[in-house]
Order: structure tokens, then sequence, then C-alpha cells
């Protein structure tokens, strides 16, 4: 994950109260909690996993809490749901983070960040060519993991 190190969690928590409260819906304990485990986290996540990990590690939420806290979160811009070809959608953290791209494995679905310069500056001059603002981008490259794909073939 590309990170700034200057993210804070209490800013995080911050953006979040501000969003729970314009939405009026309920600021629980179980919904901060969500949030400090995926900021705690530098990967790629689906909902269904982050689940598992918070049950094991006996956070007491529920499925249905798991899921809804992370569509808040999506809409607050706290994170980002991806949807990588048949793959489940998944999830990671995007307050204070570069925008970046990614490749991903056709085989284990390993998902790999990459950032390079050249992306912006197509996206730049793409948006004074055609007269366009582009606001966001999205770059995902599909393939197979060189040598250690995490499934066997």
């Amino acid at each position: 994950m590309l990170s700034n190190p200057t993210t804070d969690i209490e800013t995080v928590k911050d953006i979040f109260s501000a969003h729970l409260k314009e939405r009026k819906a309920r600021r629980t304990p179980e919904r901060y909690a969500i949030l400090e485990e995926i900021y705690n986290r530098d990967d790629h996540f689906d909902a269904e996993s982050l689940y598992i990990h918070m049950k094991t590690n006996n956070y007491r939420v529920s499925r249905a809490t798991v899921y809804n806290t992370l569509e808040l979160l999506v809409s607050c811009d706290l994170v980002k749901k991806h949807q990588f070809g048949k793959n489940l959608a998944q999830y990671e953290k995007s307050y204070g983070y570069k925008q970046h791209d990614h490749l991903i494995c056709n085989n284990c679905g390993k998902v790999l960040e990459f950032c390079d310069p050249r992306v912006q500056q197509i996206k730049n001059m793409m948006g004074e060519i055609l007269n366009f603002e582009v606001t966001s981008h999205s770059l995902n490259l599909y393939g197979n993991c060189a040598g250690g794909c995490e499934k066997t073939q």
C-alpha cells in the first residue's frame, strides 16, 4: 500500500463521525473497531475475510455490521471498493493514500500495487487534448504471476 505517513487514525475517525452524524447513523463502538482494523491493514481484503478476522480476534461484530460499515466507509471515501474481474469485491483503505494502480493474477487473485508517474502524465495529457476534466482513474492490469503464484495450476 502506498501510504501517507501523516495519516492519523483520529483524523479518519473524525471524518467517519461527521459522515455518520450527517446520515443520522449510529456511532457504535463496533463501527469504529472495523474502521481501526481496516486502517491497521496494508492489504486488499474482502468483507468475509475481514469479518472472520475480527471474529477470530474476539471482536463482537456481526457479519451484517461489517458489510454495512464497509458501505458507509466507501460512501465517505475512507475505503475504496474494487471489483477485480470475477473475484469478490475487495476493499482497501483510501484516506491519505496516493493514487495507484493494480496488477491482478488471473490464477490466484493476488493483487499487486504500483505507481508510475507516466500514468498521471497520460491522464493529464488526455484531459487537455479532449477538453475533459479527469477527476479520478482506475487502471487494472490482468495476467499471471511469474513463478510464485499462490495457486497451483
